[in-house]
């Protein structure tokens, strides 16, 4: 049986825009510096969609884009199961990059038992010409278990969004088509291009099953489909391309409704149509096999002037995996500290975790929605014009009013995700653990990345805590969760991605002129020295000096929002303090939650203008330190006596507002009915800050009190890690059980990095027993997040307090990917 005709297009190339608009934007690019920044960039390319299993694009706002779907054909059913977009739904046993470099490629192993396949995923850049180079992908496949039948369909396809168009070149044929299938194509930044998708040396096809007569021309062949789809949609390929697919099927098998007889084989009902429809912007490419299967997939940029073929692949990725393998090991040497027997797993298990953060960053572009208006009355100053409130809901927790949300501008972002199944999007607070593990590996993505993020930051200062750019971002957020509100913050952890950088950049050239002298006084040579990929800002000081100019004054306006919208109150409930300015409170909290500070469900006092927040107060301790440190880098001289008055006066107070002499212990503060204040104490992270962001010294009297609740198995220490809340505590396990009790990763990196750089390393009356709590648990929490992910496949984004198990998201390999970092001792 054959389909319906479609509406066949000419042979020609059929674009989006007119050749007017494309001569109009070629010109904004030009005056942009896009094309000159990006010729030769290997960073243009890469797995930029970690939302789904596998998906490549350009770091371009709107431009193409390629993703990978699959099913199995073993019957009817699972084509509803199509794996495209990372689902925990799905139930796959892994699916992760053993290697990922991100100036070379990598490879990716999905192991998806319920259709008994394995999918390796090959991936290598192809620098050249002046477009941002080429690439080539390898997609095979084999059964997981050999005495079981493997049969699997993939769908490879393009979307092009913007201006540009796509054509098809392969011959058409309404059976399918045998051979290499071909297109080419042309954007402004990618200027010519050509696609081509070539079969492996074995596949093999299902040719036998009910009806197969009836299929015959069409039993092995390669089928299509292209469509036409509104701008803004491609995100949404997989609804049309199954649809198409659907259609097709439904008709072809309806005059096959004879029970006796029994419908044809699901392989050979299940295709694509065949059709190509005037305008398309998307296609699809559809290959059908039994048992073990290989295809590739090529990128050919037409300035490169290069044709590339299967042995790029076949040479290329072995090369790849045994040059990164050397280099990771020069990177993050693994500890001898564990069992010999456990070290080449501990390797690729630190190799795979470091290569899912790195293949997990992401390009996001488009709009957000922001409620300027909108706050809690709590939240409300009493000299200030009150703000419309929102309606309480049946909770008692407040609902944002819609009137006030509004869709920005669009934006770009590139950044790391903290998991590609649940998390596929910026989150300010976890980014900035995330570029300390990156910049370790690629220092100069890691500040494309900062880059990026600095830009965020708006004329007041601000930056939302959470980046959902464009609907394909928002499909993945509960409606409720959407809205971002200019006057909430979060922790300002992208300060320790630019404490990390200049650390890296004094260690790179110890010996060297200082920062000042390069930028005041030295004259730099005309002909920098060639340096390796990822370190011309450590290899050339200058360079890093202006990157850190070019970041100083947004980042200053970003302090200072902090300090003005971020305020608590000292005067106004008599509290006694040294500093009567430095006190900190987070906005935008409810009765149960404090989503801003990143401890959402952490117990706290209730609700009152008038709390303090210890952990805020923490890092806007280390937010001055990390200024004062910029400032002084980059000759700012008045700047860098401010910031150091400032933190005398900030670790000043959260001695006089927050220590608590009888519990022993660093707490909250807060307001009773009588307008008196007093501590709200609940032992966990929060009672550690200090500590943990080290700011502290190693002879304060407050020291041994905290290490002595740190190292308690009765409140925070457990055989898994540091808990989230006491176990003794009366809410510990109870409700949402987010922060109450959960071992988190990254704060126990902090941990660790405290004890490591600072109250073991240096001089005091506790070093000698800060070295044993740090051997201890560093030991604790390598050994479960291991154990976890070889008897999971994964890494999750918390772990039990009582059995240290895996818990809520994976893979989470965001922040959890610092187990990479605590293993070579990089904090």
């Amino acid at each position: 049986m054959t389909t319906k005709s479609p509406r066949p297009i000419p042979k020609r190339r059929v674009c989006n825009r007119s050749t007017m608009q494309l001569g109009w934007l070629l010109l904004l690019s030009l005056a942009h510096g896009t094309l000159s920044q990006r010729a030769n960039d290997t960073l243009l390319w890469g797995p930029y969609r970690p939302n789904l299993y596998f998906g490549l694009r350009p770091r371009i706002p709107q431009s193409l884009m390629t993703g990978l779907m699959w099913f199995g054909t073993q019957d009817y059913q699972s084509v509803i199961r199509t794996r495209h977009a990372c689902d925990q739904g799905d139930g796959l046993d892994s699916y992760t990059w053993t290697e990922y470099d991100t100036r070379e490629g990598g490879v990716q192993v999905i192991r998806d038992s319920q259709n008994n396949v394995k999918i390796t995923t090959e991936f290598i850049k192809v620098a050249g010409g002046e477009h941002g180079g080429s690439w080539a992908a390898r997609v095979k496949g084999e059964p997981i278990k050999s005495d079981i039948p493997s049969r699997i369909s993939t769908i490879f396809y393009f979307g092009l969004e913007g201006f540009g168009g796509l054509e098809m070149d392969t011959d058409e044929d309404e059976n399918g088509i045998v051979g290499e299938f071909k297109l080419s194509g042309s954007t402004p930044e990618l200027d010519d291009f050509i696609i081509r998708v070539v079969d492996g040396p074995a596949n093999k096809p299902v040719t036998e099953g009910p009806h197969s007569g009836a299929f015959k021309d069409r039993i092995g062949k390669t089928h299509f489909i292209g469509k036409p789809v509104p701008s803004g949609n491609i995100w949404q390929a997989k609804d049309v391309i199954l649809k198409a697919l659907i259609d097709r099927a439904r008709e072809v098998v309806a005059p096959y409704q004879d029970p006796e007889a029994g419908p044809p084989d699901p392989s050979f009902i299940l295709q694509l149509p065949d059709e190509v429809y005037t305008g398309s912007n998307l296609f699809a490419v559809q290959k059908l096999f039994t048992g073990e299967f290989q295809f590739d997939v090529f990128f050919e940029s037409g300035s490169s002037k290069q044709k590339l073929s299967p042995s790029i692949l076949d040479q290329g990725i072995p090369a790849l995996v045994e040059a990164y393998g050397s280099r990771f090991r020069s990177v993050f040497p693994y500890s001898t500290d564990f069992a010999k027997d456990q070290q080449e797993s501990l390797e690729a298990f630190s190799k795979a975790i470091t290569s899912n953060l790195v293949a997990g960053v992401g390009y996001f572009y488009g709009t957000s929605i922001v409620d300027r208006k909108f706050s809690y009355e709590w939240d409300e100053e009493e000299d200030t014009i009150q703000a419309p409130r929102a309606k309480d809901d049946e909770d008692g927790e407040q609902e944002r009013g819609e009137q006030g949300a509004r869709l920005t501008d669009p934006k770009a972002l590139l950044t790391a995700t903290p998991s590609r199944s649940f998390f596929p999007r910026g989150f300010y607070w976890d980014e900035g653990f995330h570029l300390l593990h990156i910049g370790e590996w690629d220092n100069d993505f890691s500040l494309e990345i900062l880059k990026d993020w600095i830009n965020l930051i708006d004329d007041d200062g601000w930056v939302a805590r959470e980046q959902i750019l464009g609907e394909e971002a928002r499909s993945k957020v509960p409606k409720e969760f959407q809205t971002q509100v200019p006057n909430y913050a979060n922790p300002p952890t992208l300060t320790m991605a630019v404490t990390a950088f200049i650390a890296r950049v004094k260690a790179a050239s110890p010996s060297g002129p200082s920062a000042q002298d390069l930028g005041m006084n030295a004259q730099m040579p005309l002909n920098p020295p060639v340096t390796a990929p990822g370190s011309q800002y450590l290899e050339q000081p200058e360079l890093a000096l202006d990157f850190l100019k070019s970041i100083y004054k947004p980042l200053k306006r970003h302090y200072d929002w902090f300090r003005r919208t971020q305020r608590g109150q000292i005067k106004q409930y008599s509290r006694v303090a040294r500093s009567r300015t430095e006190a900190y409170r987070w906005r935008g909290r409810s009765e149960q939650h404090v989503l801003t500070s990143g401890m959402d469900d952490y117990p706290r006092g209730p609700p009152h203008a008038g709390e303090l927040h210890l952990d805020l107060i923490s890092w806007m301790g280390f937010f001055t330190r990390t200024m004062r440190d910029i400032a002084g880098y980059v000759g700012e001289v008045d700047d860098e006596l401010s910031f150091g008055e400032i933190e005398k006066a900030i670790l000043g107070n959260i001695d006089d507002l927050h220590w608590n002499s009888e519990m022993k212990m660093y707490c909250d503060v807060n307001v009773d009915d009588d307008d008196e204040s007093y501590h709200v104490c609940h032992k966990g992270y929060l009672s550690l800050f200090p500590f943990l962001l080290s700011l502290l010294p190693t002879s304060a009297p407050q020291l041994g009190d905290i290490l002595d609740l740190l190292r308690d198995p009765a409140h925070l220490w457990s055989p898994y890690g540091l808990r989230s809340l006491s176990a003794a505590h009366p809410e510990f396990g109870q409700g949402e059980n987010y922060w109450k009790g959960p071992i988190w990763v990254q704060m126990n990196y902090l941990a660790l990095g405290a004890l490591h750089k600072t109250y073991a390393a240096q001089p005091g009356p506790h070093q000698e027993r800060a070295k044993e709590i740090y051997k201890e648990l560093r030991k604790n929490v390598v050994d479960n997040v291991f154990k976890e992910y070889q008897r999971t496949g994964y890494v999750w984004e918390q772990y039990d307090a009582i059995t240290g198990e895996g818990k809520r998201s994976h893979p989470f390999t965001g922040w959890t990917s610092l187990t990479a970092m605590i293993l070579a001792e990089k904090y």
